[in-house]
């Protein structure tokens, strides 16, 4: 039985202009944790219930381990590594669903992505950046992009699930941002820091819902 969106939608309407009014005029209160994390918490409960499809149990799973993050990096403020090692579970489940609708061969997508996570590693080093905590995420951040242009290769079925992924990555630069600006206080970049730290979550609410209204819909 296909499930009405719509009060699931008016519902993150409604978490998503309180955290925002939150972050835009009591920055740093902490109001705002518990009205974001609720807000991932009802795109996870939005599947439950849901069916037999494979591609909504595998989104379902990530949400799970997307809360798991969430709760490491947002609510404890603590475990980071943890936290990202999470989304890069989340990330694993992604790129089974889009194996599973594009069945592509898993010697090129494996082969693509060991590269494109080497050259972001290989650019972390050469920044003299690279401890454990930048190359667990460098490594997860060449996977969500990956999957970000995988599912813009599958065309139609694929479009709601790469807007989300798109919107996750805009989510990740601004965390990348504001997690620079202590080692590169100089840097031009930063004009861009007060958006940053409004854009995190302007940008991955909205990319969490579409994942989540994403579900089902690759394949069966």
């Amino acid at each position: 039985m296909r499930r009405n969106p719509v009060p699931f939608l008016i519902a993150e309407g409604c978490l998503y202009a309180a955290f925002l009014g939150l972050d835009l005029f009591l920055p740093g209160s902490g109001l705002d944790v518990p009205i974001k994390y609720l807000s991932i918490l009802l795109c996870f409960c939005y599947l439950l219930g849901h069916s037999r499809n494979t591609d909504l149990r595998l989104t379902r799973v990530a949400l799970a381990f997307t809360l798991l993050a969430d709760l490491f990096l947002l609510v404890l403020d603590r475990w980071y590594t943890a936290g990202v090692a999470s989304f890069c579970v989340v990330q694993v489940l992604y790129l089974i669903r889009l194996q599973r609708a594009g069945r592509r061969p898993w010697a090129h997508t494996l082969a693509f992505r060991g590269g494109l996570a080497a050259v972001l590693l290989a650019a972390g080093g050469a920044l003299g950046v690279l401890d454990p905590l930048t190359a667990l995420t460098l490594l997860y951040f060449s996977q969500l992009t990956a999957n970000a242009f995988t599912a813009l290769s599958l065309g139609r079925r694929g479009r709601m699930l790469a807007v989300g992924l798109f919107l996750f990555m805009g989510c990740d630069l601004c965390v990348g941002l504001c997690n620079l600006a202590p080692l590169l206080p100089e840097a031009p970049v930063l004009v861009l820091l007060p958006f940053a730290q409004v854009g995190m979550w302007l940008f991955y609410l909205p990319s969490q819902v579409l994942i989540t209204l994403s579900a089902g819909k690759l394949c069966d």
